[in-house]
């Protein structure tokens, strides 16, 4: 399964990615924050959460800042992606190249999965979706935030995922439509 970006084939590499980071940093990160906290108001204490299309791992920086009991884990296509959020990490989470169609993980491994800006890239959202499931153990969840247009009603269905909210997500001053998704893996 590919990860593509719009006007860009295959994931971010090179000046994309240095670009992207940028992009992230600077005029992102209030969204990030707001994940975040959203994220950290509900997860249990020493929760094992993946970050799915972690990109430069903002949102990683956020949730280690939030919440420093937290086990965090990132994953992206991009190698350079990966280098960048490494590099800006310090050692506060994993971050790995990785594929959602694949994930290099056991089951079970996660308490939270979370994905934000990425799911509408995905070729295979349902392939996605199933192998979220497998790594979340039974009652973890799964937050997607996402654009509306994003593919929700794939995510959660015949991949034990059971959707259990969708609702509009307040990005900030940032002109965008997003929504909130949230599934529930079901119990074995």
């Amino acid at each position: 399964m590919n990860h593509r970006h719009p006007g860009h084939h295959g994931a971010f590499e090179g000046r994309s990615a240095k670009r992207y980071r940028f992009l992230a940093h600077r005029l992102l990160r209030g969204l990030y924050r707001r994940i975040a906290r959203d994220l950290s108001a509900s997860a249990e204490p020493d929760a094992r959460v993946l970050d799915v299309g972690t990109g430069p791992g903002v949102l990683l920086a956020e949730l280690a800042r939030a919440r420093p009991d937290l086990r965090l884990t990132g994953i992206d296509l991009s190698a350079d992606m990966v280098a960048e959020a490494g590099r800006d990490l310090g050692g506060r989470a994993t971050v790995l190249t990785a594929d959602v169609g694949a994930l290099p993980f056991g089951e079970g491994s996660f308490d939270v999965v979370v994905s934000s800006y990425s799911s509408h890239h995905w070729d295979d959202p349902a392939a996605g979706a199933a192998e979220i499931a497998r790594v979340l153990r039974p009652g973890g969840r799964l937050l997607v935030y996402d654009f509306d247009r994003a593919p929700f009603d794939e995510l959660g269905g015949p991949a034990g995922l059971e959707a259990v909210g969708r609702s509009r997500f307040r990005t900030g001053w940032i002109p965008m439509r997003s929504r909130r998704f949230e599934a529930v893996r079901s119990g074995d």
